[in-house]
């Protein structure tokens, strides 16, 4: 991330609703890693576009995915489904996006 985007880094940069924002700071997430901005910079993937990455387990790549979810939720108002590798995951999810 380039130094005068380094606020990229801060969930609270990317427009996200002050009831989300609280509740990612509860749980501790107040900012990203530099590649989880990246990949929300690259080309139009806030508008829509394909994003392919890849991170090792437990790196955050949820929270990329996450993200991305909620703008595009909360700009169509349209709903949206999130595929889980295990029900342990899904349960975790479940309960942290309510």
């Amino acid at each position: 991330v380039p130094e005068d985007q380094a606020d990229k880094l801060l969930l609270a940069s990317w427009g996200l609703p002050k009831e989300v924002l609280e509740k990612y700071h509860s749980l501790g997430v107040v900012q990203m890693f530099e590649w989880q901005a990246e990949c929300l910079m690259l080309g139009q993937v806030l508008e829509g576009k394909n994003l392919v990455y890849s991170a090792p387990t437990s790196a955050g790549k949820t929270l990329v995915a996450e993200l991305l979810i909620l703008k595009r939720v909360l700009e169509t108002r349209k709903k949206a489904l999130l595929i889980l590798p295990f029900v342990s995951v899904a349960k975790e999810k479940k309960c942290y996006l309510q």
